[in-house]
């Protein structure tokens, strides 16, 4: 008998449109460093990667330095009200229940801190149908999607040929790829079918409906 599926459901892009809160941080976090301040549609296509990687392409003079102060501004609006300026996207519960009815284990695997991953997933309703939730930690660690993945693989035990990631960006294309994971990117989030397929995508689809189909062929 084959091990059971396990699904690791990136976050931002993927669950939930976190697209105000983590715009108007970055734009405080700059603002505050008196960093000029792109348009929020530059500012859009930061939201996935991790927050180090962010900065580093906003600043003009990213040292190590910078990018930890501009980091420690944006989280001081994030923790206060960003994290709430979210939504989750149209079909995730519908799709985390049909998931729990096949028996297929849902986990989080987000670069996000974890302890924001937490209190997303606790306030917009989603914990009850996850399995476990796994981020970052504030200080960076695990916050590149080929070392936590390899993290949650090693916390759980699973085979990697029975598990498949699900996200919007490269980085959770690169991260599966990394651990011998496939993937299923989605196109509804911050990263187009141009970027998945480059990425190398094993799978991509444009709605959780057709995604559901994938998982239920495996």
């Amino acid at each position: 008998m084959r091990a059971p599926l396990t699904l690791c459901l990136d976050l931002d892009g993927t669950l939930t449109d976190p697209r105000d809160g983590i715009v108007r941080s970055l734009a405080h976090a700059l603002s505050a460093l008196g960093a000029p301040v792109p348009d929020d549609a530059r500012l859009a296509r930061c939201i996935g990667p991790p927050l180090a990687d962010a900065f580093e392409e906003l600043l003009s003079d990213p040292t190590p330095s910078r990018v930890a102060e501009a980091i420690d501004r944006y989280r001081e609006r994030f923790d206060r009200i960003g994290w709430r300026e979210n939504r989750v996207y149209a079909g995730v519960p519908e799709f985390l229940a049909a998931l729990r009815a096949r028996r297929v284990r849902a986990l989080m695997v987000t670069s996000k801190p974890e302890i924001f991953a937490v209190r997303i997933a606790r306030h917009f309703g989603l914990e009850p149908a996850l399995d476990a939730i796994y981020g970052s930690g504030l200080d960076g660690t695990r916050g590149r999607k080929p070392e936590l993945l390899a993290h949650v693989l090693a916390q759980e035990g699973l085979m990697p040929g029975r598990a498949l990631m699900l996200g919007d960006r490269r980085h959770d294309v690169e991260g599966a790829r990394a651990n011998g994971v496939r993937s299923l990117g989605v196109t509804y989030g911050y990263g187009d079918r141009a970027e998945l397929e480059a990425a190398g995508a094993t799978w991509i689809c444009d709605d959780l409906a057709a995604a559901l189909e994938v998982i239920q062929a495996l």
